[in-house]
């Protein structure tokens, strides 16, 4: 295995973290009925199978356990140490037949091993060391139901509040609920303010109460008692340390751990006498020793340890990366010892497990990326380890580099002035992000130093991908932090000893006056050349001798002690962006001069995004295609009068016209190929083709970009000058492509809502997507205001402006912040958000008290720590300034007009919400804060105090490995799927999952992308229980690690309350669409387009539940923003003029029934005219709602006519039956039943081909892979998109 005693923490990785997947299986309820379903969880590798093995713990039943060949047996001690029964053992071995078992063997590698095998669990003496791990794992059982962890954002935990409306675990309250007709006693009214068109906005709703969370008190205080350590006659005698506690009861009791367990001693807290107590209680485990001192411990114990293994899984595994709460509610802070150890040691995750303490990142970093990958288990492996060294070294990082900026660090350089400083802390190299020897004072000084880190880390993130055999980068990870931008690097071997002028052997320590390069380099970057599209090419060095590079100049080779090549430096890695580098006597290409482009940025570190290049890549490969195609055609037209490829430039847009289909163009391409080039006529035609699109290659297609041209310092030889000429109108040409094509086809994606940001975080995902960089948003803004249709881009540009804002806001609260002492922390932070968000016109800023600031001491400690300036300057921010700041700013940053004066202006006239802000810039400034309801509007007082800010959390930047083959896997289950093949598609994507789980462990992004679609894939299949289990699991693992508000956890949210109400949990389903609501008006407010498929949803349940009054109102307000954002002609409004005249005819309302129904049916037979199957069943409703209205309107006229003695025929008031509900929250929800007969199959395969073809010419496979076509929203059978 891994481990041959060299590497013990990449084992670590491999067992203690991913173990959770066991939890699950353990998870029946404390007894082991879960191992039937754990199947579906079984961390599979491939081909081995499972087996059970008998386990036999003292004082306990012997119980079966699943387990699989290639655990270790450190995870059977892992799954024992948090099974109810076991869980308060941890000094223990396993024994097989007398033999102990060693614990990082491979269960396959133990002889007499076998199904069946009883293994032993025996009590084994305590170390120092086992005696700490002991008393850490019980405080952290105590502490198992406390949120305050999460809360504080430490250790990897992070919030969920599913279960607060799921009322715990879906899969059992399935079978609960059977009895009666589930109807009678649900309350469908929401809060006031979850109802359509409800103004407030309240904040304390976002985190509710866990009635769990008020947690049983089993102990008063478990600290480390002041007598520690033994002193040496006491450790003689095998004592290890003393405790201190205070019981429930109020018995205050001093405890010995010795090597033989626990037991009372008779010291008190001022005298010191360590003989056993009598009776002593020795037990191997404090919990056996309190449970017979405290009546109330055993008692409440047991009741948290069931509790404990009765929540899912999901919600106790540690997330891979820290997630933060933006807010919190105010939390008791209680004594622990374990919480106070850790504060001032530097032990760092599961560092105790590491001879030697410290870790060497380094070399875990580099060692990990040297593990063999030639088959899909050894891959498995190594990208586990990856995984686990990079996700370790990200929290590793965080912490020092909180450290630093908190003044708890001595720098390497303590003499010279603090921004200049820098650290070292636990092998991690950290440095600021400032210009410290005017080394960027050509590039924009600070805000090019600032840049800079990120820029390296996007190089970082492209070289590891690529990830090249022999070629090494560093642990990067960018940290800002109160103000303060920190860099945190792994540390090369050796570097540290020599000057850096000796160490580079390739690239430039002087942006290009000298330059140096290396054949092993050549030889490296050349295999990164065509993945990342950097072309070879010279510069001139100081000699003016031309040196041959494959990278940008910056890019910096050094060997380290350890023998191994690494690159770092890797800032231009991409090319420079020339729509923000003016450059003199350059003259840009027309589409970006109409923008008013080149436009001066903060620094010269602009580049391009990795996505424009790929899209730039494969725009200009179809267009080369087109080129050839074209001229192929022309010459067989003309074989008598051979034109020389004078074809115009296609880039003037005129040959587009004539251009073929891409299919010909593909055909004809192949033809090219076939023949080898050796025909003169089509090596001629290949060859005009690749000038007309800017190839690097004549003979074939190849676009490289240079990454140094317009370089400041940087010289080419003479001999390049036509390449270089050729270079610089390649960059030219994809700067206006971003601008000409990739602005416009986001504002077309928005419009055709295939892009649907909701907040600031999905927007940015949608620009970066396709090659956007945020400082375009100006850009991006001005174009949605020139679109015709503007107004059904209203929710996009509402979430811009916010965006826009929010960052402004963030990069003044940069500045602001560092001139702020801690002491004054809170008192600043909230001075700006009144300044930001209070309409209160005079904020003033409270000061701290003078009797806490001596003035003479401060000035002699001048400028030690980043945040330590004496400077009350934050203290004169008035919000009349601050909102000119923010409009200066948008000015300059984003060339982006802002009209207003203040927080209340800026609201009216752009339609925000203040919450929404503030959600926002806390977010984005790692602000955290007190949860209450906030008045933003009151003019006499501002909103916040010092008091309602709670934390300032670091915002991490980091590199996210992945798991290549489990993704390859998940790409083709989705294919298969959208191919129409189901089965074959559910069958690998859950194999994407086993793979996923292999790698990340049970948490992450990516597996809750993968259960959602298994869900839906299930849902679709029929089985809606497994649905809802996979669907829990999705919503789950979203509030766990993007968070309880993310735009991904209300979509999760909305699924699942579809497979609750299909599962018959009416109530459940109802909860969670309101949660939905209540959280998507708080995000984005309610005018938003994925609104109406939210109030569509809740309006039909309540239809269901025959709430008809609650209902319309939902409904009504899905009409109107369907109809505004989806233009009044859309079948989607049609769809909602139809819901709601079910609804109304109910009610028996039959006029306004009729109304709506024929608004429907104009639509239908305009759009898909009258032969259509959903113009028919208008129509045929249309009949039916005129005969009901009739029938009434007869039953009333004879109540008149013959009063009270009339006979009057039983009018038939339908209640709309549960499987008519779902069929319709199916419909809008674009869930389409295939009843599997082989002939709809075969229809529907080629249906799905046809759209596929016509997807073909405008979307490109990243765009359909967001949530798969199976979403066929708009697509029911019958409309391919006439919207």
């Amino acid at each position: 295995a891994l481990v041959n005693g060299k590497h013990p923490l990449v084992m670590n990785g491999g067992g203690a973290h991913y173990h959770s997947e066991e939890e699950s299986k353990q998870d029946g309820g404390g007894d082991t009925d879960g191992v039937e379903d754990s199947n579906e969880q079984e961390v599979i590798v491939i081909q081995d199978t499972g087996f059970t093995v008998k386990i036999q713990a003292p004082g306990t039943e012997p119980f079966d356990l699943q387990v699989s060949p290639q655990e270790m047996v450190q995870e059977i001690h892992q799954v024992l140490m948090d099974r109810e029964d076991t869980c308060h053992r941890t000094c223990f071995s396993l024994q097989l037949d007398g033999n102990v078992l060693d614990n990082f063997a491979e269960l396959k590698s133990i002889e007499g091993l076998q199904e069946g095998s009883l293994l032993k669990v025996v009590e084994e003496p305590y170390t120092v060391r086992e005696a700490r791990i002991h008393v850490r794992h019980i405080r952290d059982l105590l502490k198992s139901l406390d949120p305050s962890d999460a809360y504080n954002g430490v250790d990897c935990n992070s919030l969920s509040f599913l279960s607060v409306f799921t009322d715990g675990d879906l899969g059992d309250s399935g079978k609960r609920k059977k009895k009666g007709s589930d109807l009678e006693q649900i309350d469908c009214t929401p809060p006031e303010h979850i109802l359509p068109g409800s103004k407030e906005r309240p904040l304390v709703p976002l985190q509710p109460q866990n009635k769990d969370w008020k947690p049983m008190q089993c102990l008063k205080v478990l600290t480390m008692s002041g007598w520690n350590p033994p002193p040496g006659n006491r450790k003689m005698h095998g004592d290890l340390m003393y405790l201190y506690m205070v019981t429930v009861e109020e018995r205050h009791i001093s405890i010995t751990a010795s090597t033989r367990g626990f037991y009372l001693n008779q010291s008190t807290t001022y005298t010191f006498n360590p003989k056993p107590a009598n009776p002593s209680f020795l037990s191997h485990s404090l919990v056996e020793l309190l449970s017979q001192i405290s009546p109330a411990f055993k008692k409440n114990f047991t009741v948290l340890q069931k509790t404990r293994v009765q929540r899912h899984p999901f919600e106790r595994i540690a997330t891979p990366f820290q997630v933060y709460s933006w807010t919190a509610p105010q939390v008791d802070h209680t004594m622990d010892c374990v919480r106070a150890e850790d504060a001032y040691t530097s032990r760092l995750g599961y560092e105790e497990h590491i001879p030697g303490q410290t870790r060497d990142w380094n070399e875990e970093l580099q060692t990990t990326r040297e593990l063999a990958r030639k088959n899909l288990p050894e891959r498995l492996l190594r990208e586990r380890a990856i995984f686990k060294v990079h996700s370790d070294f990200a929290a590793a990082a965080t912490r020092g580099s909180m450290a630093v900026i908190d003044g708890n660090v001595m720098a390497i350089n303590p003499g010279e002035e603090t921004r200049m400083q820098m650290f070292i802390w636990n092998n991690i190299f950290f440095s600021l992000g400032f210009d410290v020897r005017d080394h960027y004072r050509e590039l924009g000084g600070d805000a090019a130093a600032h840049a800079a880190p990120t820029n390296d880390l996007n190089g970082v993130r492209a070289y590891g991908a690529v990830d090249v055999e022999g070629l090494y980068t560093l642990g990067t990870v960018v940290v800002d932090y109160r103000g303060y931008r920190v860099t945190a690097q792994s540390i090369i071997p050796g570097i540290l000893e020599r000057e850096q002028e000796q160490s580079v052997i390739y690239g430039s320590i002087d942006f290009g006056k000298t330059v140096v390069s290396h054949g092993k380099y050549l030889e490296l970057l050349e295999r990164t050349s065509r993945p990342l599209k950097v072309q070879r090419h010279n510069v001139l060095n100081e000699k003016d001798e031309s040196v041959e590079l494959c990278s940008s100049v910056e890019c910096k080779g050094i060997i380290g002690n350890d023998g191994r090549h690494y690159i770092l430096d890797l800032l231009r890695t991409f090319p420079p962006d020339l729509n923000f580098l003016p450059v003199e006597g350059e003259e840009l290409s027309p589409e970006s001069v109409r923008q008013g482009f080149p436009r001066q940025h903060r620094h010269r570190l602009a580049c391009l995004r990795q996505e424009l290049i790929e899209a730039f890549v494969e725009h200009r490969y179809l267009l080369f295609m087109k080129m050839a195609a074209l001229q192929l055609m022309q010459q067989k037209a003309n074989k008598e009068t051979i034109q020389n490829g004078e074809c115009e430039s296609p880039l003037e847009g005129k040959a587009e016209d004539s251009i073929p289909g891409l299919a010909q163009a593909k055909e004809l391409a192949e033809s090219l190929a076939a023949e080898d080039g050796s025909d003169p006529k089509s090596r001629e035609v290949v060859l005009n083709a690749c000038k007309a699109v800017g190839s690097i290659s004549n003979t074939s297609f190849d676009i490289r970009f240079n990454p140094d041209i317009f370089s400041p310092g940087v010289r080419f030889p003479e001999d390049s000058v036509d390449d270089i000429q050729k270079q610089k109108q390649l960059l030219k040409d994809a700067a206006a492509f971003l601008v000409s094509c990739q602005i416009p086809s986001l504002v077309k994606d928005c419009l055709d809502h295939n892009a649907l940001p909701m907040d600031g975080a999905t927007l940015t995902e949608a620009l970066h997507q396709r090659g956007i960089n945020v400082r375009y948003l100006g850009n991006v803004l001005e174009f949605v205001d020139k679109t015709p249709a503007k107004a059904q881009l209203e929710h996009f540009y509402r979430i811009g402006i916010s965006e826009l804002i929010t960052r402004c806001a963030k990069h003044i609260f940069k500045t602001y912040l560092q001139g702020v002492e801690l002491s004054a922390l809170s008192a600043a932070v909230s001075h700006f958000l009144n300044c930001f968000l209070s309409s209160f016109p005079d904020a003033v800023a409270h000061l701290p008290a003078d009797e806490l600031v001596s003035r003479r001491k401060n000035r002699k400690r001048r400028n030690r720590v980043p945040g330590g300036g004496d400077n009350t300057a934050w203290a004169s921010l008035t919000p009349s300034e601050l909102w000119k700041n923010i409009v200066s700013e948008a000015q300059s940053y984003y060339n982006f007009t802002l009209h207003c004066e203040n927080a209340d202006q800026v609201v009216e006239k752009y339609g925000l919400q203040k919450i929404t802000l503030l959600r926002e810039i806390s977010i984005k400034a790692g602000i955290q804060i007190l949860i209450k309801e906030y008045n933003f509007d009151s003019r006499h007082k501002p909103a916040f105090t010092e008091e309602d800010i709670l934390n300032i959390f670091p915002v991490v930047k980091h590199v996210n490995p992945k798991a290549s083959d489990a993704f390859h896997f998940f790409q083709s289950g989705q294919a298969k799927v959208q191919q129409g093949y189901l089965k074959e598609g559910c069958e690998l994507i859950n194999e994407a999952l086993n793979l996923f789980n292999n790698v990340y462990g049970a948490m992450h992004v990516e597996i809750c992308a993968c259960l959602r679609l298994l869900a839906r894939l299930n849902y679709i299949m029929g089985d809606h229980h497994e649905a809802l289990s996979n669907q829990q699991k999705a919503v789950l693992m979203s509030e766990r690690v993007l968070g309880v508000e993310h735009p991904n956890t209300i979509q999760e949210y909305m699924h699942l309350a579809l497979y609750c109400f299909a599962n018959g949990q009416l109530s459940t389903a109802l909860k969670l669409l309101y949660r939905a609501r209540y959280l998507m008006l708080m995000v984005c407010g309610e005018d938003h387009p994925e609104m109406a498929l939210l109030d569509s949803n809740i309006g039909l349940v309540l239809h269901g539940v025959m709430e008809y009054d609650l209902s319309l109102r939902f409904l009504e307000n899905a009409l109107a923003i369907n109809s505004k954002y989806h233009g009044p002609r859309s079948l989607k409004v049609a769809l909602s003029h139809h819901l709601v005249a079910r609804v109304y005819e109910s009610k028996a309302e039959f006029r306004s029934a009729l109304q709506h129904e024929k608004e429907g049916y104009t639509i239908y037979k305009n759009q898909v005219g009258e032969a259509h199957e959903k113009t028919k069943e208008s129509s045929e409703y249309l009949k039916y709602l005129t005969q009901q209205a009739v029938a009434l309107q007869r039953t009333m006229n004879e109540i008149y006519k013959n009063g009270s003695n009339a006979s009057i025929m039983p009018l038939k008031f339908t209640a709309p039956s549960m499987a008519s509900v779902l069929e319709q929250l199916n419909i809008i929800n674009g869930i389409i039943f295939i009843p599997l007969s082989q002939k709809d199959l075969e229809n529907l395969k080629a249906e799905v081909q046809r759209r596929q073809q016509l997807q073909e010419s405008g979307k490109s496979m990243e765009e359909l892979t967001v949530d798969g076509p199976l979403e066929l929203e708009d697509k029911i059978p019958m409309d391919v998109n006439v919207d």
